[in-house]
């Protein structure tokens, strides 16, 4: 969307910023209205990890919430540049595989919307 454009349904007006803090929002809803919010923090050696979504210290929705979350927005405030490339779709619906339908295309869904905008942008 151009900034002369008027926003569709669904669509957010505004910056790549202000769409990925608001899906973010939606995120963190999401996860909420799917009781996969609360949840303990990781310890500082967790964050520390090589491996992709610090698999080996951390399940999913920590990633998702302490980590994946966290730099996005991080990356908001600071106005930094997005990463060439976000693929984290197929892991979040390979984790939540056997979830009830609805929680897992409610997760899906967003996640590809915050895939798709990194990657365009």
């Amino acid at each position: 969307m151009n900034p002369t454009e008027q926003p569709q349904d669904g669509e957010i007006a505004g910056n790549p910023y202000d769409e990925l803090r608001a899906l973010l929002a939606r995120l963190e809803a999401t996860m909420k209205a799917a009781d996969l919010w609360r949840m303990d923090t990781p310890s500082p050696q967790a964050f520390m990890s090589v491996e992709p979504f610090c698999v080996d210290h951390m399940d999913m929705g920590q990633w998702l919430r302490f980590v994946f979350i966290a730099r996005l927005q991080a990356l908001c405030d600071a106005r930094a540049p997005f990463p060439a490339k976000c693929e984290v779709a197929p892991a979040i619906e390979a984790w939540l595989k056997d979830a009830r339908p609805e929680r897992r295309v409610a997760m899906t869904e967003v996640i590809r919307e915050i895939d798709t905008l990194i990657t365009t942008h």
